[in-house]
């Protein structure tokens, strides 16, 4: 599933862009004058900071304060119009698609089982946007961006580290399970300091999880599974697409996937190297580019979501064209990356 950003830009969505032209001139013109402004009224205060001699080592520090400051209270205007040309363009590419989408949005149960089973790590700070939901191929389907942050250092050195960034999906199993099972990255749970080989079990909150035995060597090698049903589990996680899942986790270039089954769903932890579907830009030469990057990034997870899904005669939904949707993928994220280069 894949939008036609060659039809929505020759469509609705490309004559409502195209009426934005007015709010990204006034949004450039607001920022150019707040750093006007900015800077002529820091120009006296940032003298008298830097010749008075109490102010003596703190200088540096105050004047950079007030330079982010400045720029921060400059850049408002620019953000807040991104933000609605990126709200247009990626509600548009919903739509097309038949399902919904959201700036904001609040995590979900959905959420909790994934820091619980450990899909993501633990942090101290957290974000949450663009959430698309709907239906795919039948299924109930969720899914948004998590931005997780530990605070680290200490005095002047202590900053925010990124931990996680990515998308959390859900979706609506296509088949009934009652057991509990995680699919998680090869070596994640190790025994005995990591010398022992893989845990045998695994506790989460009082619920134990045991390994379970893979057949399949490709699947081995990139994830270990644990289920509280070693049997459901390898009906789950079924051999018929476990290549197929394996193609697409690599196409996510390594450490992304990770799973959940649980109550009926699967919950998958997909990382990723860069914010997810940022289409604005105050560019509208752009808009086109970062139309097709958004709805190929969200083509992406969606097939991925798809590929661990089954319907009742155990089959991954969508399997058969896994290899061509690889390949548009690569073929689309090169691309995508020439012409950023070109444009650079």
């Amino acid at each position: 599933m894949r939008a036609d950003v060659n039809g929505l830009m020759q469509g609705e969505l490309g004559d409502w862009l195209a009426g934005q032209s007015e709010m990204r001139f006034a949004a450039k013109k607001q920022a150019i004058d707040r750093w006007t402004w900015g800077i002529a009224l820091m120009m006296p205060t940032m003298a008298f900071v830097w010749f008075a001699p109490w102010f003596d080592g703190w200088r540096f520090m105050l004047f950079g304060a007030a330079m982010l400051g400045m720029s921060w209270w400059g850049y408002v205007p620019i953000a807040k119009a991104k933000k609605s040309i990126k709200i247009g363009i990626n509600s548009g590419i919903a739509k097309s698609l038949g399902i919904a989408y959201e700036h904001d949005v609040e995590p979900g149960d959905e959420f909790e089982a994934a820091k619980r089973y450990g899909l993501v790590p633990r942090y101290d700070r957290d974000g949450f946007e663009d959430h698309w939901h709907g239906s795919l191929e039948g299924h109930d389907f969720g899914l948004y961006e998590a931005h997780l942050e530990v605070r680290r250092g200490s005095g002047k050195n202590r900053r925010w580290d990124t931990v996680f960034r990515g998308a959390i999906v859900r979706m609506q199993f296509g088949r009934d399970f009652a057991s509990t099972t995680l699919m998680q990255r090869a070596g994640k749970h190790k025994a005995w300091f990591g010398l022992g080989g893989t845990k045998d079990s695994v506790d989460f909150d009082g619920h134990r999880l045991s390994y379970v035995d893979q057949v399949h060597p490709a699947f081995e090698d990139a994830f270990d599974l644990y289920s509280d049903d070693a049997v459901e589990a390898r009906v789950l996680v079924h051999p018929a697409y476990v290549e197929h899942l394996v193609a697409l986790e690599k196409a996510f270039r390594g450490k992304a996937v990770r799973a959940l089954f649980a109550r009926g769903e699967v919950i998958l932890a997909v990382e990723q190297r860069e914010n997810l579907f940022e289409s604005g830009s105050m560019d509208p030469e752009k808009d086109r580019l970062l139309a097709e990057e958004t709805a190929e990034q969200f083509a992406a997870l969606a097939r991925l979501a798809l590929s661990i899904n089954q319907n009742e005669r155990g089959r991954s939904v969508g399997a058969e064209k896994t290899r061509e949707a690889i390949a548009r993928a690569d073929a689309s994220r090169d691309e995508a990356a020439r012409r950023r280069a070109a444009g650079g």
